[in-house]
């Protein structure tokens, strides 16, 4: 994976990476599908977040389900595209997609927590870590019933399988990557402790 670059006559290029990702990762889905859908200001409700548990919260599942899926989408295909022009682009790229994604410039830089477009970062970076990754948030959700619990340590346990499944350079940015969302869910890590995260309901009814 590691590609050896000259920093100094390539900048041009890990710039239009790092904005061509950004750009993409920027997209606020969750805000576009509830507008459209006349629901109004994702942001008004619940946590104020962009993202898909904040768009189930407006009781609408279709509509967070494309959420999740347009938001892992935005990550993936950043990732995709750059693969084209080597590994180095491709995870400066990947940084870009998550940054836009939790700080776009269109919402004065408040976004979403980057779960689900870190998890599509890493299905298309790494295919097996990503799939291991997701199996991981849906297994701990089974168990546990916490959203971000469960989105906590499946992006904690993807740098072990990148140094299982990858190479130092993609397990490094996993490292990175786990840091950032861990420290976006610092509130939803202090309901954890206090016993005052809701859980995920899993009936119909609900």
């Amino acid at each position: 994976m590691i590609d050896p670059i000259s920093w100094a006559h390539s900048w041009p290029y890990i710039a239009a990476a790092l904005a061509g990702g950004y750009l993409l990762g920027s997209i606020p889905f969750g805000l576009i599908l509830t507008r459209l859908a006349g629901m109004g200001d994702i942001r008004s409700i619940g946590s104020g977040n962009i993202g898909a548990t904040n768009v189930l919260r407006t009781g609408n599942k279709k509509l967070a389900a494309a959420t999740l899926v347009l938001d892992g989408a935005k990550g993936a295909v950043a990732v995709l595209i750059a693969q084209q022009f080597g590994p180095d682009i491709t995870v400066v790229t990947a940084v870009g997609s998550l940054a836009g994604h939790l700080f776009p410039i269109w919402l004065r830089f408040r976004g979403g927590k980057g779960v689900a477009t870190a998890l599509g970062i890493l299905l298309a970076l790494a295919p097996m870590v990503g799939l291991l990754s997701c199996c991981t948030w849906i297994l701990t959700a089974v168990i546990f019933r916490f959203s971000s619990l469960s989105a906590l340590i499946a992006l904690a346990g993807s740098p072990i399988y990148m140094w299982w499944l990858a190479d130092p350079q993609r397990m490094e940015f996993s490292i990175a990557m786990a840091i950032v969302v861990w420290a976006r869910h610092w509130e939803n890590i202090l309901r954890l402790v206090k016993g005052e995260e809701s859980r995920i309901s899993f009936s119909r009814k609900d």
